[in-house]
């Protein structure tokens, strides 16, 4: 169990002037919640404002799990059939340490600045990884959330659907991009990075560099225009816009439960899903989070990369979009069934086949 500093204690983490009634009240509720599974603290980000604040930056639309019905309904997405059996489900699974070959890319914690399109950075997160296992590491390059963000919605940083980047990679192909300004670990090069600066997020603020979101230099950020030439500093690679496209052929897949979804990761690679956040969230800082306090924030698109368990608590390791400095190193763990976290997944399926638009009748035959 974690212990967490008294309010008196976490005034190290920033100045904080004059904190919120309402979010002191709830520090103090979570201080004093018996079995806490997590580590909460005050931070300067949200202080200020009563808990609810991070609505903003939920950017998934509505209900995810009938949207994904839908698909299913339509035909554009099929209902993963697991080939394993449950007694190949190991108890903990790391997608990075199981496929070492593609660890770069599944490693990769960007950042969708202060702007709701955790949907497109979750599902281009998420079709990276599992274009570079399909591929055996040949094809290890980012896909661009700015491409799916900002091509595959008409307003991406007021929501989406966990469905739509992967209606959009198929259909249309995502260029590469890498993180604002060539930061992260692809560098400089990609077609189109993505083109809103880094935040600082929910949770204490520590080593993070970044400004905190509304602060100068990480504003509340506006749709740009979807991109239609790469970046000046693309590399000769990766110069043509339309020629830097990458897609799949093969279904759309979708899982649903524990045993389900593990066996969707140990096939093919990490997944998309979406789970309900709650204000406590706002304070998360390690741990194995579950709700203890607050009502809803709205819906939140990530990247499960593996599980575990901890003194007898099972987990979901899932890969955040608020940088590397928030939470555990940019990830978290959140208990199975939490928030909806394990109901409706969403991946390319295990044989899909990833090339280059261009090349793409060629892999077919």
């Amino acid at each position: 169990m974690w212990r967490i500093a008294p309010i008196a204690a976490i005034s190290a983490v920033g100045a904080v002037a004059s904190p919120h009634a309402d979010r002191v009240a709830q520090i103090h509720e979570l201080q004093n919640t018996p079995g806490i599974l997590w580590k909460a603290d005050l931070v300067d980000r949200f202080a200020s404002e009563a808990p609810g604040a991070s609505k903003r930056l939920n950017g998934v639309k509505g209900d995810w799990k009938a949207a994904i019905e839908v698909g299913i309904r339509d035909g554009k997405i099929k209902r993963f059939s697991p080939a394993l059996t449950a007694v190949a489900i190991p108890d903990s699974f790391d997608s990075a340490k199981n496929w070492p070959q593609c660890e770069k890319v599944i490693g990769d914690i960007r950042d969708q600045s202060n702007c709701g399109c955790c949907w497109a950075f979750a599902g281009a997160e998420a079709a990276s990884d599992r274009m570079c296992i399909s591929s055996n590491a040949t094809l290890m390059i980012p896909l661009s959330a700015q491409d799916v963000c900002f091509c595959g919605s008409d307003d991406g940083c007021q929501g989406g659907q966990i469905d739509t980047p992967w209606d959009y990679i198929k259909q249309s192909g995502a260029v590469t991009g890498g993180q604002y300004k060539g930061t992260g670990p692809f560098g400089k090069g990609m077609c189109s990075d993505f083109s809103l600066p880094h935040c600082h997020h929910h949770g204490p603020q520590g080593k993070d560099p970044y400004p905190k979101e509304g602060a100068a230099g990480c504003p509340s950020e506006a749709s740009p225009q979807c991109p239609k030439s790469c970046d000046a500093d693309a590399s000769p690679g990766h110069k043509s816009f339309s020629s830097d496209k990458y897609t799949f052929s093969g279904d759309t897949v979708s899982g649903s439960g524990p045993s389900q979804i593990q066996q969707l990761i140990m096939a093919g690679g990490p997944v998309e899903t979406a789970f309900t956040v709650y204000s406590d969230f706002e304070n998360y800082a390690g741990g194995i989070y579950h709700h203890v306090s607050g009502g809803m924030a709205g819906g939140h698109a990530v990247k499960i990369v593996g599980w575990g368990s901890e003194a007898g608590v099972k987990y979901w390791k899932i890969a955040n979009s608020w940088n590397p400095y928030w939470g555990e190193e940019g990830y978290f763990r959140i208990r199975y069934g939490e928030g909806g976290i394990d109901d409706s997944v969403i991946a390319s399926s295990p044989d899909a086949k990833w090339a280059k638009m261009g090349a793409m009748a060629e892999v077919v035959v």
